[in-house]
């Protein structure tokens, strides 16, 4: 997750460039660069860390210029380091990029079989030698760039210099944001409007599988392949903060639709897919501890805590090894028996929850290690924490907690697949599946996205209910726990989430024609347990709301409505299953009226106890 800006006009760049990338600087914090092109050449001033020390740098070499283009980092391929901080440069071309190139080892190989050495260890180095090859070829920037795209495997939205066209700046964007602003005489790209909005409002959003070539008098908008498009700027009239939401109603609704991107992000530079290998940068917990555990203890706050409900049946799945999960303000009031032999993890979108954050303490005191599932860089917990596995989810606004949860079931997914590997538990094919999963999950979770009018229209018929339960078995009941904090925190409608195994002790007492019960369905070993469990609500009057990834007549005849989506292995589904109960809670509480970002009595970080 990275953050882009670029510049074309009559004014200085670097100021432009620099307050763009401020504004962007909560995408990335490992390190920084700008470059400008200036009387045909290009210069680069780059940095390690956070955009200060760019800063600091350019007040000591100065650089000038009307054309440039800047990049604040979050590292995925190599090490934060001032020799891995983009702009990276090649042969004439300067390029900045946020995304993954998932051939860039392909691509290598090939480039230094023509003679290219790389300098650094980033995928985006291979973007400006590839150009720099095809431009070499057909003697042309913008072909060169065309060419060099088309033959580039996964995300990106990039901005490119050429020191041989020096009135030129090209962008172009596959899979990660990217927004053009038009100004009298000037124009502007970046990976968010905030970077832009100070100068302009009228904006263009890229397509995926779009370029835009910019000269200091007009742009040109086409597709990869050449052909061009007419697009009319959209005026935008949001204040800062409504620009913050991407145009979205609420930030919350904005954040349940990054999750494709923030999985994707989790995900991105950790998997060696061929060897079935997982790597986390800022793990920091030697592998021989691992090997030597007693036990496990995970530890967190609401959201955070359904996470790790769902992190305990994998980890002791594939790991092997005892896992008690622990509310956070119980944690330490208990006396737990943490020995030099434990690992306690804990989890928290803020990294400053005070019980969480005491909980971490507690286990140091006793002599453990803790690993910490946070998405805030250098926040306390990160900071105390023996290691951290970063969730990368970006900003969540939004009080209640949704692509902050569905990237810390990665976290945990990954961290598995890393204990299981160092504790010779999970053999390399089976990780390797296992990651090709994995891999596969952001596309999936756009089609959970799909279901979105389906949930909208059902909500309308259950806004008026006061009172709901959520039925799930095995890793899904941390789903209906979730599902019913969901609705109970934007709503205030009241909902109990149940293993849906314990229904015939205590719930189904409540159960009448007006109670509606949403079940989690999916196909596993429990799925026959679980109709059945429809069919008794269905008997008894109530409404059925199922969750499910297959057809079935069966279900059908139970369900008052079915959310369906995607099927994946039954480890992933939990985060799929999230979704349609995120979007169902959002459109009720919608309906009813309620301040769905700002929900009464709550805070977005709990910071005392």
């Amino acid at each position: 997750m990275c953050g882009i800006v670029g510049y074309i006009g009559s004014r200085e760049a670097t100021p432009i460039v620099l307050e763009g990338l401020r504004r962007l600087e909560y995408r990335g914090y490992d390190s920084a660069g700008i470059s400008t092109l200036d009387q045909g050449k290009v210069a680069i001033r780059r940095a390690e860390g956070k955009l200060v020390n760019l800063e600091a740098r350019l007040r000591e070499e100065p650089l000038v210029g009307q054309i440039g283009i800047g990049h604040t980092r979050w590292a995925t391929h190599g090490r934060p380091s001032e020799i891995n901080a983009h702009p990276h440069y090649a042969g004439g071309f300067v390029v900045v990029h946020n995304g993954i190139i998932e051939n860039y080892l392909e691509l290598k190989d090939q480039l230094r079989g023509l003679g290219h050495n790389f300098s650094s260890e980033t995928d985006t180095e291979i973007i400006a030698h590839l150009v720099e090859q095809r431009y070499k070829e057909c003697g042309d920037f913008e072909g060169a760039v065309r060419q060099a795209l088309a033959e580039v495997r996964g995300a990106y939205g990039v901005a490119i210099l050429c020191e041989k066209e020096p009135g030129k700046l090209i962008a172009a964007k596959l899979g990660s944001p990217l927004v053009v602003g038009q100004g009298q005489g000037e124009y502007f790209v970046a990976s968010d409007i905030p970077a832009m909005l100070s100068h302009t409002r009228e904006m263009i959003f890229l397509e995926d599988g779009e370029m835009v070539v910019f000269t200091l008098d007009a742009m040109t908008l086409s597709t990869l392949a050449g052909e061009v498009i007419e697009r009319a700027p959209k005026t935008i009239t949001w204040s800062p903060v409504m620009a913050e939401k991407g145009g979205y109603r609420h930030f919350m609704l904005k954040e349940i639709y990054e999750q494709p991107r923030a999985i994707a992000d989790t995900i991105a530079g950790r998997v060696r897919e061929d060897h079935g290998e997982v790597f986390l940068e800022d793990m920091k917990i030697a592998d021989s501890f691992l090997k030597g555990l007693d036990r496990i203890y995970i530890v967190a706050c609401g959201t955070s805590w359904h996470a790790g409900l769902v992190g305990k049946f994998m980890v002791e799945k594939y790991a092997r090894v005892p896992v008690e999960i622990d509310i956070a303000s119980e944690f330490r009031y208990r006396d737990p028996l943490v020995t030099p032999k434990t690992l306690t993890i804990v989890i928290s979108q803020s990294g400053e929850t005070a019980d969480t954050l005491a909980a971490l303490r507690e286990a140091h005191d006793k002599g453990g290690q803790v690993l910490a599932i946070c998405n805030v860089l250098e926040s306390s917990i990160a900071r105390e924490s023996d290691g951290v596995v970063y969730t990368h989810a970006g900003p969540e606004i939004g009080v209640a907690s949704t692509k902050a949860f569905t990237t810390q079931l990665v976290a945990l997914y990954l961290f598995t697949l890393h204990l299981a590997r160092v504790r010779e538990m999970l053999g390399s094919e089976k990780r390797r599946t296992m990651l090709q999963s994995l891999l596969s999950l952001p596309r999936k979770v756009e089609e959970c996205l799909e279901v979105n009018d389906v949930i909208e229209q059902a909500a309308q018929g259950l806004m008026q209910a006061r009172d709901f339960l959520y039925l799930g078995r095995g890793n899904q009941f941390p789903i209906a726990l979730e599902g019913a904090l969901k609705l109970k925190e934007i709503s205030y409608i009241h909902a109990e989430g149940y293993p849906a195994g314990e229904m015939k002790h205590g719930p189904i007492a409540l159960i009448d024609e007006k109670m509606p019960v949403v079940v989690i369905a999916t196909q596993n070993a429990t799925l026959e347990k679980v109709a059945a469990n429809m069919e008794e609500v269905h008997a008894r009057g109530g409404r059925v709301v199922a969750i499910t990834d297959h057809d079935s007549p069966d279900l059908e005849a139970k369900a008052e409505t079915i959310f369906k989506i995607p099927a994946t292995d039954d480890d992933l589904m939990p985060i799929l299953t999230a979704i349609p109960l995120q979007l169902l809670a959002y459109h009720i509480a919608v309906l009813k009226g309620t301040d769905v970002d700002q929900p009464r009595n709550l805070a977005k970080s709990v910071t005392v106890e």
